[in-house]
């Protein structure tokens, strides 16, 4: 239920600006508060949104459905916000010469974008139910470049839009690169720091044992969990059961080697445990739709 004061809220229309709007893609508009007073404003999401807050100026407050579920942006600061729900009212309470960049990812795009082996931490399609993400962190040198350049260009640029969609996938980018750095390396859903530990040890004990992993049972008990826990825990924060995950990495790993262009087919498809080339090859095929010769092909030349 939303809980919030309408009249206190006011429509946000004549305060916001759309810099983007890619349907099924994204969003980006600028909200400012250039008056002397403070204002409140509200904005409605019409879908299930990774909400990503740049703050550039002064503190200001970004809420959701209610006032005390709120985080509060600092200078230079931003903030990730997730709840499993189709329709949001986000909350701005912004003081006198604020200015707050917005960016609405849909979770079924945002989770396109992370299919590759160093980001299976980030399957948001998997979020348990009810329990919202809600984290804040500076704003990285290198995004405020780029939050200045969102700022500062000209509307009337006949290359405008083009300019600034790039510069969105580019502050996307510049905002979950540096994800694995985070000290706390953990799902925002697992409440236990040490079941969290135990699932990523488990990660990296069939990546390195890749051609040769662990059965399940060996897993459990060389990680200190129990094969029930590690098995929904894993699925929970991998995005997949273990040996899924595992195919899919190798599948990624196999092309890195390939574009490296150093292996053989053969010896590529034993590296990363494959008794023949032809399952390698068909294996290939069936999750990339070519052969690991055709893809060499393709992108070596």
């Amino acid at each position: 239920m939303n809980v919030f004061d309408s009249k206190k809220y006011q429509n946000i229309d004549k305060s916001t600006h759309m810099l983007v709007n890619e349907k099924n893609l994204f969003s980006l508009l600028t909200i400012h508060n250039s008056t002397a007073n403070h204002q409140y404003y509200t904005y409605k999401t019409e879908s299930t949104n990774i909400q990503l807050f740049f703050n550039l100026k002064t503190k200001s407050t970004v809420a959701f459905n209610m006032e005390h579920c709120a985080i509060n942006l600092n200078k230079d600061e931003s903030g990730m916000v997730y709840f499993n729900e189709d329709q949001t009212h986000i909350l701005f309470s912004l003081p006198p010469d604020s200015s707050i960049i917005v960016m609405l990812i849909p979770v079924q795009y945002f989770h396109s974008l992370f299919t590759t082996e160093e980001n299976y931490l980030l399957n948001f399609n998997n979020f348990v139910i009810g329990k919202p993400i809600i984290d804040t962190k500076p704003t990285t040198p290198a995004q405020q470049v780029v939050l200045h350049q969102i700022i500062t260009q000209p509307n009337n640029s006949p290359l405008n839009y083009l300019f600034l969609k790039a510069k969105a996938y580019e502050l996307f980018s510049l905002y979950f690169s540096n994800i694995e750095d985070n000290s706390k390396d953990n799902c925002p859903f697992m409440s236990n720091e040490e079941t969290m530990t135990q699932l990523k040890k488990a990660k990296n004990m069939v990546i390195e044992n890749m051609a040769d992993p662990p059965s399940l049972e060996e897993l459990a008990k060389n990680v200190g969990l129990n094969l029930k826990k590690l098995k929904q825990g894993f699925k929970e924060v991998y995005g997949a059961p273990v040996f899924t995950f595992l195919l899919n990495y190798k599948l990624e790993f196999s092309k890195k080697l390939l574009l490296e262009n150093k292996l053989n087919v053969n010896e590529i498809g034993n590296k990363v445990g494959y008794s023949t080339s032809s399952h390698f090859i068909a294996a290939f095929k069936r999750k990339f739709g070519i052969t690991p010769k055709q893809f060499t092909k393709q992108n070596n030349g």
